[in-house]
């Protein structure tokens, strides 16, 4: 049997709903086969409950924290809590010092430790270097002279076979095109004092008695005996074993990097709020094209560039380990680069034993730049809803009353054209169930009550979209149009008016998305996205299923109970003029003869 012509291309359309509606079904049952989707929607943290994780901060000293440290470090954890999809997240001050942060569900150890990681990169000077286990501890070789100032160098690591070190150098490319400065691993080994020790053996200098005074951040004047202690003591294999370990920039630190090894560290040169960048990606080769080696590009502030500089310029002509410049997050040595060159205009680049997506959650930590002071867990305890599930039921009743008016009045004011209407709603709230369930598993989005309040906004925009179309067509009815060419005319001219309506609801969601309170952004983002449901499911299903109904003897013929009848309308009888001298037979008469 033989298809009409004019009803191919409705049926091409609502194909491609169905096509859409299988692909979203997909994966929705993939997300649960293969993956940890779930069949509902996530809910929020007023509807679920969650975690709520007390940060207090870690002060050094009679170091006191200031209502502008406060609110700085609570702006860049909304910044990473949002950059990491956990949606619906609230993050409060409490008592003038702690940072209250409440998630909805169960976050995971990554989630918690992004959120409440200092993220202090440091940049310091390396004055001491050994393997990281005491096996045994090195009884050390003094070196230099003893008359209070260690001129020798000080270094703990064996000379045996060099491992790959880090360098930092300034090249150029091309014709004369600068290569920006940066850290690189080489296989070539650092420079060696000029008296080597064995292999196995370790040198360290002699402790600073306290005869002198240390002049820059890169003296050994700072190993006091305390330090040395310290050093000699320090095992990093031991689990937790920098938990606890007071960060103060002013002094040497004694902590652990991540190849193993331990390190005495003079002061802060650079710190992590002069970074004004962070970017990871692959190094380039010296044709431009990308490298197999991942790093972390790093800028720095004006005051930040001077230090590096000044830095690179004192650091370059000392012995190893002197000539290291070691970064520092969270307390642990992330690569300790040393120097083959002064680095002058402040681009750097960190790269060590990273992939790229290490890589880039480390660089998306110091984007959002670096807390001003470091937080330690106080507490950590699961909520109970603000709201719960009797709010979420009401919520949903009222969607249903909603629903259940626009029904009643499209059937009363459209008759049975308002089935269409009630047909496009369910088709919109299905796909909108998807789409919300879907963003679930793959955003982490979470449906709070805000966003249902969204949802039963939606039922009306939905609503009077389909109403714009139809009356549209039932003017043209009037006008003594046949059904076919009153449907394709009310549709162009309908089109406009719904595209700009629901442009104005999306261009308001988008506004309160962006400048709203937390509060308010799960109704804008509910409203958006229902928005553009509406735009899809009134061009690939409303219009089309009109299309195929006006050619039906229920719809194209006029029956008093499709909504389009010409006498109920009160089409006019006498031929309407159509140009060139023709005139169209009146609507009434048609409908009287069946459907053409």
């Amino acid at each position: 049997m033989a298809i009409n012509p004019y009803k191919r291309k409705p049926l091409k359309v609502l194909a491609t709903l169905a096509g859409i509606f299988v692909v979203l079904a997909g994966l929705l049952v993939g997300s649960n086969v293969w993956g940890s989707g779930s069949y509902a929607p996530k809910l929020g943290l007023d509807l679920e409950g969650g975690t709520q994780i007390v940060l207090q901060p870690k002060l050094v000293g009679d170091q006191k924290v200031t209502a502008e440290q406060l609110d700085q470090a609570r702006g860049i954890i909304v910044q990473r809590i949002d950059s990491n999809g956990v949606s619906g997240a609230e993050v409060t001050t409490r008592g003038g010092e702690n940072i209250v942060v409440s998630m909805p569900g169960e976050p995971s150890k990554q989630d918690e430790d992004a959120i409440r990681r200092s993220s202090q990169m440091q940049f310091r000077g390396v004055l001491a270097e050994a393997p990281g286990t005491n096996q045994p501890v090195p009884t050390g070789t003094t070196s230099g002279t003893t008359t209070g100032k260690p001129t020798g160098t000080a270094t703990g690591s064996a000379t045996g076979t060099p491992k790959p070190s880090a360098t930092a150098s300034a090249s150029t490319t091309g014709a004369g095109s600068a290569v920006p400065q940066a850290f690189v691993r080489s296989t070539t080994p650092p420079p060696t004092p000029a008296a080597t020790k064995p292999s196995g053996t370790a040198t360290t200098s002699a402790p600073n008695t306290g005869s002198s005074a240390p002049k820059d951040p890169n003296d050994l004047a700072w190993i006091t005996p305390e330090i040395s202690q310290q050093f000699q003591a320090l095992d990093c294999a031991k689990p937790g074993v920098l938990d606890g370990l007071v960060n103060d920039p002013k002094k040497p630190l004694v902590t652990c990097g991540d190849n193993g090894n331990k390190y005495v560290l003079g002061p802060v040169i650079v710190g992590g709020d002069q970074i004004k960048n962070a970017q990871a990606g692959y190094q380039p080769l010296s044709n431009g094209q990308p490298s197999s080696t991942v790093e972390i590009q790093l800028s720095f502030k004006g005051e930040g560039t001077k230090a590096y500089a000044d830095a690179s310029k004192r650091m370059v002509s000392l012995p190893t380990p002197q000539n290291q410049m070691a970064a520092v997050l969270d307390n642990q040595v992330i690569v300790a680069p040393y120097f083959q060159s002064a680095i002058l205009d402040g681009n750097a680049s960190i790269t060590g034993s990273f992939t790229i997506e290490s890589a880039r959650d480390l660089a998306n930590q110091l984007k959002f730049g670096a807390l001003p002071i470091s937080f330690t867990l106080q507490t950590r305890e699961q909520i109970s809803p603000t709201l719960g599930t009797e709010q979420l039921r009401m919520g949903v009743i009222a969607g249903l009353v909603g629903l259940l008016l626009v029904g009643i009045y499209s059937l009363i004011q459209y008759r049975a054209l308002g089935l269409v209407t009630l047909a496009s709603i369910a088709i919109a709230g299905i796909l909108t169930y998807l789409t919300i369930t879907i963003l679930g598993w793959s955003h982490n989005y979470r449906l709070d009550m805000a966003g249902v309040t969204g949802l039963v906004v939606a039922i009306g925009v939905t609503a009077d979209s389909f109403i714009v179309y139809f009356e549209r067509i039932r003017d043209e009815v009037r006008e003594g149009r046949p059904l076919r060419a009153a449907v394709e005319t009310g549709w162009r001219r309908a089109r406009r008016t719904i595209l700009v309506a629901d442009g104005v609801n999306f261009l308001a969601a988008v506004v309160l998305y962006f400048l709203a309170s937390s509060g308010v952004r799960g109704f804008a983002f509910t409203l958006g996205l229902t928005t553009l449901i509406d735009i899809l499911i009134v061009f690939l299903f409303t219009h089309p299923l009109v299309g195929l109904l006006a050619e039906t003897k229920f719809f194209g013929g006029g029956h008093k109970w499709s909504g389009l009848s010409p006498e109920r309308l009160g089409a006019k009888v006498s031929p309407r003029y159509v140009g060139r001298g023709r005139f169209a037979a009146p609507a009434v008469s048609m409908a009287k003869g069946g459907a053409r």
